[in-house]
């Protein structure tokens, strides 16, 4: 006693419809529109806002002048009879001092703080370049899913049809079917329900990744999308062009224009302000005080005169050897080591840029062979293996291979199309520095 194919195969449609009812209900999301909005929602963005916002604030306040010391007090006051009027000495004193920072520190400063503020615009370009790829993989590995379960869904009949003519074959001994013939093409049909289940599963994962993305737990693919044309490719004249020398140098004029590498230079002029910062240790430290010193009236009732008084005081940065110069020499340290985190980022990017366009390359080849040959001669093959099997010429698991391995063929195509697509999104990425418009507002604002 067999176990059909007739009976079992509701069960499992059942329980994948009922793993994909909440989607019924669920917002639709097109490419461009699930890019733009995790763009729109990245909480990350206002983050650096708020980062942006502190660095601003703190640049006015390191502009500014230290707050003024201000001191009250008596002087000379005679302790045998504490008589504020015995000596012509006693007073009553107010002192105000101040304090100005060496040089050029304060502007320094918050030249400093301003340029460290300035970086926060490339950070948030460069983070929204790399939502765009992140989200845009999440929402092409859900649509390659879902084509793949079309395909096989698609492909589901014509397999089901083996079965049937298989078995009729089979019962009424009309042709050279064997009972494994049959067992064959059912163990066939139940792989591909597995494979369905696996897909699902695929599925569902990917949509709930891109749902964290998007701030939808519940969310659906738009249905008309053109796989031909998901992305478009913003550069293609540096992936066609073949001299090296010119596309090297194309690359680094990109690549310069980069924001991730835009931010390092931001960086490097904030700690160029360090060294001449630094550079300012060297200058003495001035300071201005005043006081006025108020005096009470002789014991015969006569006015004494009140005294006022002022004067500068500054160091004198004489013994350097161990402060001020290996400040300098430490600022300079940072500045170097800021210049090589550049030269290093940059040299990641073309390596990456490289491996994406190595990738890309074969995949367009690829893609020719499947268009071109590979998808036609499959096609062929299942004809020819079903038509030899019809005039008892052929052998049944031919055809069920035949059948099967033209589907994975077409799947296999859509892949590659898919990893194109993937594949187009990343090159894009290093291409975000053109056009790119930063502007030079402070969060407030």
């Amino acid at each position: 006693m067999h176990f059909d194919y007739k009976i079992w195969r509701p069960i499992v449609c059942a329980s994948l419809v009922a793993l994909s009812a909440n989607l019924a209900h669920a917002d639709s999301y097109s490419l461009e529109n699930a890019v733009t909005t995790a763009q729109r929602q990245d909480p990350w963005v206002q983050g650096s806002l708020k980062r942006q916002e502190s660095l601003d604030a703190l640049s006015v306040e390191a502009g500014s002048l230290p707050d003024p010391s201000v001191s009250l007090g008596v002087a000379n006051l005679p302790i045998d009879t504490f008589d504020f009027s015995q000596e012509g000495m006693t007073q009553f004193k107010v002192g105000v001092s101040q304090m100005f920072p060496r040089g050029k520190t304060l502007s320094l400063k918050r030249e400093k703080l301003q340029k460290l503020s300035e970086m926060q615009p490339y950070a948030r370009a460069d983070r929204n370049a790399q939502v765009a790829v992140t989200v845009a993989q999440l929402w092409l590995d859900t649509y390659r899913s879902e084509q793949t379960i079309y395909l096989i869904e698609q492909d589901r009949g014509l397999f089901e049809h083996l079965v049937d003519v298989a078995q009729s074959s089979y019962t009424t001994a009309s042709g050279r079917t064997r009972q494994q013939d049959l067992v064959r093409a059912q163990l066939e049909l139940t792989r591909l329900d597995d494979r369905l289940t696996r897909l699902y599963q695929q599925r569902d994962m990917s949509l709930a990744k891109l749902g964290e993305w998007l701030g939808d737990p519940v969310i659906t693919l738009s249905e008309n999308e053109n796989s031909e044309s998901l992305i478009e490719l913003k550069a293609p004249s540096l992936i066609k062009e073949r001299d090296r020398s010119t596309k090297l140098r194309q690359l680094s004029d990109v690549l310069s224009l980069h924001p991730k590498i835009k931010r390092i230079d931001q960086k490097i002029n904030a700690f160029d302000s360090g060294v001449k910062l630094a550079k300012q240790s060297y200058k003495p430290q001035w300071g201005v005080n005043a006081s006025y010193g108020y005096r009470d009236q002789t014991p015969l009732g006569d006015d004494r005169s009140d005294f006022f008084s002022v004067g500068v005081s500054f160091d004198v940065p004489l013994f350097t050897g161990k402060r001020q110069d290996k400040k300098v020499q430490s600022a300079n340290a940072e500045l170097e080591a800021v210049k090589t985190e550049r030269a290093l980022v940059l040299r990641q990017l073309k390596a990456s840029y490289d491996s994406a366009e190595a990738m890309y390359l074969r995949l367009v080849e690829r893609k020719f062979l499947f268009d071109s040959r590979l998808l036609k001669e499959m096609a062929e093959q299942a004809e020819a293996s079903l038509s030899a099997y019809t005039n008892d010429d052929g052998d049944f698991a031919e055809v069920v291979r035949a059948r099967i391995a033209e589907l994975n063929a077409r799947i296999e195509a859509l892949h590659v199309d898919i990893d194109m697509q993937k594949n187009i999104a990343q090159l894009n990425y290093f291409h975000a520095g053109e056009n790119l418009k930063i502007e030079q507002i402070s969060p407030a604002q």
